[in-house]
């Protein structure tokens, strides 16, 4: 689904199904974000993440998670933005093309810890709400 609304906006999309395709996806074009979700099925997304800024300091990284109580770990690992799920579509996108047009300088504090913009969003209430309407 995502894949889709980001090509629909314009952007291109690579997709990877796992961290090492994602590493290997990177390697081959390093690409100018990361839309990455912690749940991973062969390795954490944090791992892939160490591994992703390791070799692009200045990528931003945008994590998306079902998990509950990653606001501090997202800012003490240098995270451009921590997006909860349900998302929020609207808002997603206005991240994601914040963090596309900030500076260099920007990038630098963030991974310096001087951050002076996080971008969280936190799960969407209505969409909350529509999914346990649904589930009953």
């Amino acid at each position: 689904m995502l894949k889709r609304v980001l090509a629909g906006e314009g952007y291109r999309v690579r997709f990877a199904a796992n961290g090492e395709t994602a590493l290997q996806v990177a390697d081959a074009a390093p690409p100018d974000l990361v839309l990455l979700d912690v749940k991973l099925s062969e390795e954490s997304g944090w791992d892939i993440f160490g591994r992703l800024t390791r070799k692009w300091p200045l990528l931003p990284v945008v994590v998306i998670t079902a998990r509950p109580n990653q606001l501090f770990t997202a800012l003490a690992a240098g995270v451009a933005a921590l997006l909860e799920k349900p998302l929020h579509i609207p808002k997603m996108l206005q991240t994601i093309s914040r963090l596309l047009r900030e500076s260099v300088e920007t990038r630098l504090a963030r991974v310096a810890g001087k951050v002076a913009q996080f971008h969280y969003l936190p799960a969407w209430p209505e969409a909350q709400a529509i999914c346990a309407e649904g589930s009953g």
